[in-house]
């Protein structure tokens, strides 16, 4: 591979890794073959690494070019291997969160919804692939209403609203619930565990 290519490949790259906030959640079932294709870059680009330093002792380290391209392909492996999510945290830069809730289902599928203090909110599933849907919402006493809902991919609906409950499992005032309703005849709902709340009604 050649010096340039692996300069190329290393941008675009290291550029998909730090705007994963925005792209990864589009993506739905393609999310994890996609990650993969990502760590076999990276493999690639350290055996192109390895190699570039056993050139770059075959000649003495008399290749200028070479040295800078052993030093541009260290810098973006050293720095995604320690910040694997980003160099910029884009979900703080997008506001607090007032509200964070979770839950976990079968084979580790999560659900974390998260309500911003700009009225948004953001709610990532990750369950054999990656899935947002996002939207505005507002709140009245102790329930919480979801406008202008961004659906994700393999999504059909979504919830209505949201209430907020005390938990039936620590009854010490300090622990709430949320269960989201997709309309005023659902008697069921789904449950979700807050774990930070913020706001005062």
């Amino acid at each position: 591979m050649k010096k340039k290519g692996l300069i190329i490949i290393s941008i675009i790259f290291f550029l998909l890794v730090n705007t994963s906030y925005y792209w990864e959640g589009k993506l739905g079932l393609f999310t994890y073959p996609f990650f993969l294709l990502l760590v076999i870059i990276y493999l690639v680009l350290g055996i192109a690494l390895i190699r570039q330093f056993y050139l770059s002792i075959k000649e003495k380290f008399g290749n200028k070019n070479r040295l800078l391209t052993i030093g541009f392909l260290l810098s973006v492996l050293i720095i995604i291997f320690f910040k694997p999510h980003g160099l910029i945290n884009f979900d703080k830069l997008e506001g607090d969160d007032l509200l964070v809730a979770e839950r976990e289902g079968a084979a580790n599928c999560m659900i974390t919804l998260k309500l911003k203090d700009d009225y948004t909110f953001k709610e990532r599933r990750v369950c054999f692939g990656v899935t947002e849907n996002t939207g505005e919402y507002h709140i009245q006493n102790d329930t919480i209403y979801f406008d202008n809902v961004n659906i994700g991919r393999h999504t059909d609906d979504y919830y209505d609203f949201g209430v907020v409950k005390p938990s039936k499992l620590n009854k010490d005032g300090k622990h709430f619930n949320m269960v989201r309703y997709k309309s005023l005849t659902d008697t069921l709902g789904q449950e979700l565990f807050i774990t930070k709340m913020s706001w005062v009604n």
